[in-house]
């Protein structure tokens, strides 16, 4: 993927042979799979299974030989010495033991020819000895292999039973493998990824033995963090102004997002292969002509940053593991999930040259310290029509900033009059105390008079005169008849 610039055009170019399979076989490639289709990747395994297989084989072989000359010379020796002593009991039964431990190992790769076959597996005799003992090391891998996939899984058990059953009755029962149209073929592995999906959707999506929810978390935080990106950055063909088109952005969005509601994998590729064309109608009613691949995957990228969809990394990686292969390698929606995973790589790998900024510029953006001021002048000479509404965008995001820049002055000045406030309380505390301290109060009369004319009870100034109790009581007012 790499950033063409010309003075007619900047944009983001996709050669459409890095969609393909490395292998040069024609079908999409996935990046999950080392940029190879799910068939080369199945013959590439299976090629590499396949020596490991042949490998374990070889050295079966080679121990059961020394196997066999060890014991034939220890016999010749036995023959040899009959004189039987408790020491050579003992080396005869350690022999024995060992013998029966290499021997085991030789039955794993070998049928035994004295045991009846277990039940559900049967042993086809073949011309060729060696091409038996393949087909049943083969087997036993591949039962090892479906194991240790189930263990993790709560419903492991009933899908084992189930699968044997289903064994048992094609080897015993004879049941017709004839397969019907490719049509028929196809409907039923429909109903199947159906049924089974969606009974184990909850322990095989992003399960705790992955790192998928870290990969979700981290491009979560990566979209958000570009979220200043603007369409002309990208070179969107896409005009917002238009009513069909703002509305096939949102349909688009909405799809995107939609995929994570699904739990079959055929849905989810649906809702991307939705999203797509919902891209395609904006670019084409834009443009007033047909989308090209150099549009499309710009468009999807800034969908995607739009949207921000949720557990994004955990989706792909359901559908590259559960859905049917043939999708992901043919058709439409092969090719709208591989420009999907493409327009993730980009968004994860995404800096300053891919968006023509100097680095300095888009650390300031990434740490939100600036934000880009596209004025109607650039925007006229941009790719993208809709200049004119990005331009008022900005303007009043930077309206924003300096209102932003404006409270917190304002803020800051708040914070001082509050400690000015402070300080001054304070000083006017000090100063009051100062003066209580230095002007002590007056000593009150004794006695007050009345509004009626009569003295008051003595103060309590009085209280501490030991001489009260020798005066004599005091003047009670008479009532005399006139």
């Amino acid at each position: 993927m790499s950033l063409i610039c010309s003075s007619q055009r900047r944009g983001i170019h996709l050669d459409q042979s890095e969609l393909l399979c490395k292998k040069g076989c024609g079908f999409y490639g996935n990046t999950a799979w080392q940029g190879l289709c799910s068939k080369c990747w199945r013959e590439e395994n299976q090629r590499e299974k396949q020596k490991q297989i042949q490998e374990d084989w070889a050295l079966a072989e080679k121990l059961q030989r020394e196997e066999e000359e060890a014991y034939a010379s220890r016999h010749q020796k036995a023959q040899s010495q009959p004189t039987i002593t408790p020491f050579s009991k003992f080396e005869e039964r350690k022999t024995k033991e060992k013998s029966s431990k290499v021997n085991t190992v030789t039955k794993f790769f070998i049928p035994s020819t004295k045991t009846p076959p277990k039940k559900g597996i049967v042993y086809i005799p073949s011309p060729s000895s060696s091409t038996s003992r393949q087909s049943c090391v083969d087997s036993d891998h591949a039962t090892r292999e479906f194991i240790d996939f189930l263990k993790p899984l709560k419903s492991g058990r009933e899908i084992f039973k189930q699968c044997r059953a289903f064994t048992e009755s094609m080897v015993y029962k004879r049941v017709s493998i004839e397969r019907g149209s490719s049509d028929h073929v196809e409907s039923v592995m429909d109903e199947v990824e159906k049924y089974m999906m969606t009974r184990l959707y909850k322990e095989v999506f992003c399960p705790e033995t992955t790192d998928d929810e870290k990969k979700d978390l981290a491009i979560q935080k990566r979209i958000r963090a570009l979220h200043w990106v603007t369409i002309e950055m990208l070179c969107v063909p896409v005009d917002e102004e238009i009513p069909e088109v703002s509305d096939s952005v949102v349909k688009a969005i909405t799809d995107v997002i939609e995929m994570d509601s699904k739990r079959v994998p055929k849905d989810k590729l649906a809702c991307i292969t939705r999203c797509s064309k919902h891209i395609f109608n904006a670019i084409k009613v834009s443009k007033k002509e047909a989308a090209s691949a150099d549009d499309f995957l710009p468009t999807l990228i800034y969908i995607v940053l739009k949207a921000n969809p949720p557990r994004l990394q955990s989706n792909i990686q359901y559908i590259t593991r559960f859905c049917n292969p043939s999708r992901l390698m043919t058709g439409e929606d092969g090719y709208y999930f591989t420009n999907l995973c493409c327009a993730v790589a980009f968004i994860e790998k995404l800096d300053g040259q891919s968006l023509n900024l100097s680095s300095e510029e888009f650390e300031l953006y990434m740490s939100g310290q600036a934000s880009p001021h596209w004025t109607q002048a650039s925007g006229a000479s941009s790719c993208s029509p809709g200049s004119a509404a990005l331009s008022q965008v900005h303007e009043r995001l930077d309206m924003l900033t300096g209102l932003g820049e404006r409270q917190e002055r304002v803020m800051e000045k708040a914070r001082q009059l509050e400690s000015d406030l402070i300080d001054w309380t304070d000083e006017v505390e000090q100063k009051v105390q100062s003066v209580l301290e230095s002007f002590p109060p007056e000593t009150q009369n004794p006695t007050a008079t009345t509004a009626s004319g009569t003295s008051a009870a003595p103060s309590a100034i009085d209280s501490d005169n030991v001489e009260n109790e020798l005066l004599p009581p005091p003047l009670q007012p008479q009532v005399f008849a006139g």
